[in-house]
């Protein structure tokens, strides 16, 4: 179902406010802040009745609350660990599949220009509307009202989203940096192959640990591999996961 599209301001109706306090748990008290939570810009003309401002204050209100449900559920995850799953949660593929779990997308507002919001190119506005309905509830109900709701759509996505991989060269030198006070150091072992296609050989070092070799189609890959073997071997990283090579 496509979104309806419109430039007058047309009030919540009955149907649209029952479902949204069926998906939301919230029973929702101003309803002209609803319908500026539902509405681009591109359907009120530059009025300034639109969602931009609810989306900014959700946006920050969203971060919060996921930041303190990670907090309380990854008690032994450090700050990097906890940065990376915050950012796996708060981005906008996150928002706009909750949007579509929610069925947000035939109530957004739009301009006829816009096109189909619910297609993969306009995830931002369905990212953007949840946001600012979060702003809404919390501008409602103050922030209990706000996690209520944030915990009810992002409970089960925060005990199962993985923590995406850093990139290893700056694990290895963070780990260093703790466990030696030192830097690794890379060095090209050999360059071999033709200009199209090269490979290179690259050896790090660290402190009087063993040193690691990997080869790499370019420098920066090899020595990313020559950092994943060195932090696999010494336990930091689990066996058989690959570097971030790019």
């Amino acid at each position: 179902m496509s979104a309806r599209t419109s430039s007058s301001a047309a009030p919540v109706s009955a149907e649209t406010l029952a479902h949204l306090r069926t998906v939301t748990g919230h029973d929702f008290g101003d309803l002209a802040r609803l319908d500026r939570a539902l509405t681009h810009s591109s359907a009120r003309g530059g009025t300034g009745r639109d969602y931009e401002r609810l989306e900014f204050l959700g946006d920050r209100v969203l971060g919060l609350c996921i930041a303190e449900m990670l907090f309380a559920e990854f008690g032994e995850a450090d700050e990097g660990e906890l940065s990376v799953r915050l950012n796996a949660l708060v981005n906008a593929d996150t928002l706009a599949s909750v949007a579509d779990e929610l069925a947000l997308t035939p109530l957004i507002r739009t301009g006829a220009d816009m096109g189909n919001v619910g297609s993969a190119r306009l995830k931002s506005v369905r990212a953007d509307v949840v946001e600012s309905l979060i702003a809404t509830i919390y501008l409602d109900g103050g922030l209990d009202a706000a996690r209520a709701f944030i915990t009810r759509c992002w409970a089960q996505r925060a005990r199962h989203v993985m923590a995406a991989r850093r990139d290893a060269k700056t694990e290895l030198q963070e780990w260093t940096h703790k466990a030696f006070a030192e830097t690794p150091q890379y060095r090209v072992l050999e360059r071999t192959g033709p200009d199209h296609a090269p490979s290179f050989a690259v050896e790090v070092r660290v402190a009087t640990l063993p040193p690691e070799q990997a080869t790499g189609p370019s420098k920066r890959q090899a020595e990313q591999l020559a950092a994943t073997a060195m932090l696999v071997r010494e336990g930091i990283w689990p066996a058989g996961d690959g570097a971030t090579a790019s």
